[in-house]
């Protein structure tokens, strides 16, 4: 009898892999997942890139819209600014010697015996160290605050005195004369007191 292939035609024995060439497949492999791992490497930089440049888009977009920087003042405003600021610095000054003297009337007048009456009253802003070497007064007599009046005795000068000497605002309290004479048979004593107002600067010093 004749011999009949019944196996399809398209099956046919698959090729077989020689040892020769078994390191060339794997060194295809390799350069496969080599290319594969460049690739997926420079993915993921492109992207950082891209975010990158996209936030330095919105930074410089931000700055944009942010208003321009004022112009540098002119010489005239620099001049106005100047003088203002010795105007402020003056007027420190002047309000820093400044005497309260309804407070150092309103005290005087808390301590004035009701048997003594004023026949005058001086009142002058209490000068400094330096403009009493200006002007030559450096005997220390007072002179900021000056009464002349009259009582009825030289106790009541006393007393008088000593509660000048408690006033907070009055410093260096002196009795500058004080005399006696009859006015009608009634002894009367004329006096004059002399004091120095104390400065804002010597609050609280003896």
């Amino acid at each position: 009898m004749r011999a009949v292939n019944l196996l399809p035609r398209d099956v046919e024995k698959k090729p077989v892999v020689k040892k020769e060439q078994i390191p060339f497949a794997v060194g295809g492999c390799i350069a496969l997942v080599v290319v594969a791992l460049v690739a997926s490497q420079y993915m993921s930089k492109s992207g950082s890139v891209a975010a990158e440049r996209q936030a330095l888009d919105d930074l410089q977009a931000q700055l944009a819209q942010l208003p321009a920087p004022p112009p540098p003042p002119s010489a005239e405003t620099s001049k106005l600014a100047d003088e203002q600021k010795l105007r402020l610095t003056a007027l420190q000054g002047a309000l820093s010697t400044r005497v309260a003297w309804d407070r150092v009337l309103r005290q005087f007048s808390l301590v004035l015996p009701s048997d003594v009456w004023l026949t005058q009253l001086n009142l002058k802003s209490p000068v400094t160290a330096a403009d009493a070497a200006a002007t030559g007064s450096t005997d220390g007599a007072p002179s900021g605050f000056t009464i002349e009046g009259s009582t009825y005795s030289h106790d009541a000068v006393a007393r008088l005195l000593s509660r000048l000497a408690v006033v907070p605002d009055l410093t260096n309290v002196q009795l500058i004369n004080s005399q006696a004479q009859e006015i009608n048979g009634q002894t009367v004593v004329n006096f004059t007191i002399g004091a120095d107002i104390r400065g804002p600067n010597q609050k609280g010093s003896s």
